[in-house]
């Protein structure tokens, strides 16, 4: 699908305007052209590219779909990368898909480029549809407005992730399972997709905000340095959620070993328990039957009752020992 909104001061917004009428629309250095392209083939889509007098590398970069941030000055407009992580939990699992969007910023117009779509996109659109002063400030603003409904974006993300985290070390110290240690894991991919892609995006509005380009009013510096700063401080808590998890995992793991600790204290003091029991039944049989021999005095009722006596009172007293000596 292929969208287009076009601005002309004193004038209504157009849309739907054919692909052969945006070289002419573009001559109009005050007015404002955005062509958006949604999941379209590309030989629909390098065509009209091409007629933008895009270079063929940018063109090939855009079409291929694999990129990560980044931003290319190509004198009269600028191609840019952004990517954007859409989050999915299914069962208390957690999927990441990030998604690419390539921007060609010209002086009086953009064109971005996408293979689903992307809330920041639809929300920007929207917004333009809605009041006109959303595209009357250049093309330069209408970028700021795409690159601020995509970082936004991340809060809602995550703020998700650290709930889910703090759900999750609750359960450890209630009853960690491996389902437990699978949801930490799955936590842990996810941020690390997500650094992976907030690292060149801040070098990108780094880039925005500092450097000098043809396309961009040095006064809209300010607004790509307020993103940058956003970026940052994503890039903050993204540390913190990594080290949290690390944490967890720390805790999960100890707390699993304390507990096998505690399995194998009470069996061992079991068995030391009933390990003099064993010695002495073995010993002598415990066969309480007439004998055969001379030894008929180890059948009498008084024995008897001597053993059970020593039965009993063995586990206990070694219990109360082991309880003096704090081993239990």
């Amino acid at each position: 699908m292929i969208r287009t909104l076009y601005y002309s001061p004193g004038k209504p917004i157009r849309k739907d305007i054919p692909p052969s009428e945006f070289a002419k629309l573009i001559r109009n250095r005050r007015s404002l052209l955005w062509v958006d392209f949604v999941n379209e083939p590309d030989e629909n889509s390098l065509p009209i590219l091409q007629n933008f007098g895009f270079h063929p590398l940018s063109i090939e970069d855009a079409l291929q779909q694999t990129h990560s941030p980044k931003l290319d000055d190509w004198g009269s407009y600028l191609y840019i990368v952004m990517n954007y992580i859409d989050l999915q939990e299914n069962d208390n699992t957690w999927e990441s898909k990030i998604d690419e969007l390539d921007i060609f910023l010209g002086s009086n117009y953009i064109v971005t480029h996408h293979e689903f779509s992307i809330p920041a996109i639809e929300a920007t659109w929207a917004s333009c549809e809605r009041d006109v002063r959303n595209v009357q400030d250049g093309a330069d603003h209408l970028l700021y407005k795409i690159m601020d409904f995509l970082v936004a974006g991340y809060m809602p993300a995550v703020e998700r992730i650290d709930s889910a985290i703090d759900e999750l070390e609750d359960t450890i110290f209630d009853k960690p399972s491996p389902r437990t240690l699978e949801r930490l894991f799955a936590l842990k991919r996810v941020l690390l997709s997500m650094r992976r892609i907030l690292l060149p995006q801040r070098e990108v509005l780094n880039k925005l905000a500092r450097d000098d380009y043809r396309v961009i009013d040095p006064r809209d510096r300010i607004f790509f340095r307020d993103i940058y700063d956003h970026l940052v401080r994503l890039h903050d808590l993204n540390e913190n959620l990594r080290d949290l998890v690390s944490g967890a995992l720390d805790t999960y793991l100890s707390v699993v070993n304390n507990r096998m600790n505690e399995i194998m204290k009470t069996l061992t003091t079991i068995t030391v328990l009933f390990m003099p029991l064993t010695v002495l039944t073995g010993y002598f049989g415990m066969n309480f039957f007439e004998p055969l021999g001379s030894l008929k005095g180890w059948t009498t009722d008084l024995v008897f009752y001597l053993t059970l006596a020593v039965i009993f009172i063995l586990p206990l007293s070694m219990y109360l020992w082991m309880r003096r000596r704090t081993w239990i």
